[in-house]
């Protein structure tokens, strides 16, 4: 059956009280960065529901990519007829006929928004269940837990029948939540801590650290290739490439084996916390789960969060790498993330780091190198790149290696 219009169900919104306006534009706005690449579909947000016109456009894409977007309870893509009792009736039949095998059960629930229609709500359920049961041998009706249930709406601008509800992302759409950034590595775990801070309703810009030659051109582009996919969640992120080989090199050369991999960390949550300041954002999200590598235990974390008053939001904290590697197979990240190509969080790492670093002695041999030169000179080579969904990023930053090169 070709549909006509998708109707959306808000479904953490319903809780926003005298902000839900606000709610209700933002994901208005975020649908349409979405479903950008159909021009000929309309999107009305209004307070009850979102209504997604197709004008001919084909739905299953459509539908698609309106599972990912943030803000979603459910939705249920609709067929508009005329208001004519006979064109529902072959409607709502069409739709059993579709859907039915042997021992199923149904259910008509009508809604009647234009009260000039000729016939009340309990009339039409009664006229379209005497007609599926006419013409659907076998079916019975169950008005509790039905197999199949048709919803009709009589509109003023006609009448919509549906008969699927098709499970949305959830969650709040993003830009109700605030902006923050993101340290995204080329791994498995920052891309889904990007996805669980969206899925809060957090607008976020990608930071990545990349130290040419020691890092290739494809991990920088492999980055770039899992921000677009978390921007079909968003509907478009920034993407801040900052260039950490000088940075790296001078710890290498001055800083305590034990400690390289601590210094390393604060220096690019410095870099990053003067990068959101200066981008107005409210906090930094990274991929950090408790326990999971050296520089994640409470001792290192501490020692690491003390360059920065800013807010450090760890939404992997206390899950299991199981259960990340789940999220990250069913966001479609997983296959990006496990690609063999090394981002600088993996070199330079010592056989040894200190998993609990002592923080008066991490202090001591920051020293050793020269903070503000480094940050100074590594946050002015940054290159900001607008990332798109669906869009191809792999291979396409030669010419950025070059200058550096």
């Amino acid at each position: 059956m070709r549909y006509s219009e998708i109707m959306v169900r808000y479904g953490e919104l319903s809780t926003k009280g005298k902000n839900r306006k606000d709610f209700i534009k933002q994901l208005g706005k975020n649908v349409r960065a979405v479903l950008s690449e159909y021009p000929e579909v309309g999107v009305k947000a209004q307070r009850d529901r979102l209504h997604v016109t197709l004008n001919g456009a084909d739905d299953k894409p459509v539908m698609d990519d309106l599972q990912r977007v943030f803000g979603i309870e459910n939705f249920s893509p609709s067929v508009q007829v005329e208001k004519d009792i006979e064109s529902i009736k072959d409607t709502a039949l069409t739709m059993v006929q579709e859907q039915f095998k042997p021992g199923m059960t149904f259910k008509i629930q009508t809604k009647r928004q234009d009260k000039n229609f000729e016939y009340h709500t309990d009339q039409i359920n009664n006229i379209l269940g005497d007609h599926i049961l006419e013409n659907v041998e076998g079916i019975t009706v169950d008005v509790k837990h039905p197999d199949i249930e048709i919803r009709v709406e009589i509109r003023m601008n006609g009448v919509f029948l549906s008969s699927e509800t098709i499970k949305g992302a959830g969650g709040l759409p993003v830009g109700t939540g605030g902006r923050a950034t993101m340290m995204l590595s080329g791994g498995i775990d920052s891309p889904v801590a990007s996805y669980m801070g969206m899925k809060r309703g957090v607008k976020i810009d990608m930071i990545h650290f990349y130290s040419p030659p020691y890092t290739s051109v494809q991990a920088l582009s492999k980055a770039k290739q899992l921000t677009s996919v978390l921007a079909k969640y968003s509907g478009g992120i920034q993407f801040i490439a900052v260039p950490f080989t000088e940075v790296q090199e001078t710890i290498k050369e001055k800083v305590p084996e034990g400690y390289l991999m601590t210094i390393q960390r604060r220096m690019m949550l410095r870099i990053a916390a003067e990068i959101t300041k200066s981008r107005h954002c409210k906090g930094i999200f990274n991929g950090e789960a408790l326990g999971q590598v050296a520089s994640q235990t409470l001792e290192s974390m501490m020692a690491i969060n003390d360059v920065t008053e800013l807010p450090i939001l760890r939404p992997l904290i206390s899950m299991d790498k199981t259960d990340i590697i789940e999220i990250a197979k069913k966001i479609g990240t997983y296959d990006l993330s496990i690609m063999p190509f090394e981002d600088c969080c993996t070199i330079f790492t010592p056989p040894s780091p200190k998993t609990r670093p002592d923080l008066e002695k991490t202090r001591k041999f920051e020293q050793y190198i020269d903070v503000e030169g480094l940050m100074k000179r590594s946050i002015e080579g940054i290159k900001i790149t607008d990332i798109k969904p669906n869009e191809d990023y792999m291979n396409a930053d030669a010419d950025i290696f070059a200058e550096l090169l």
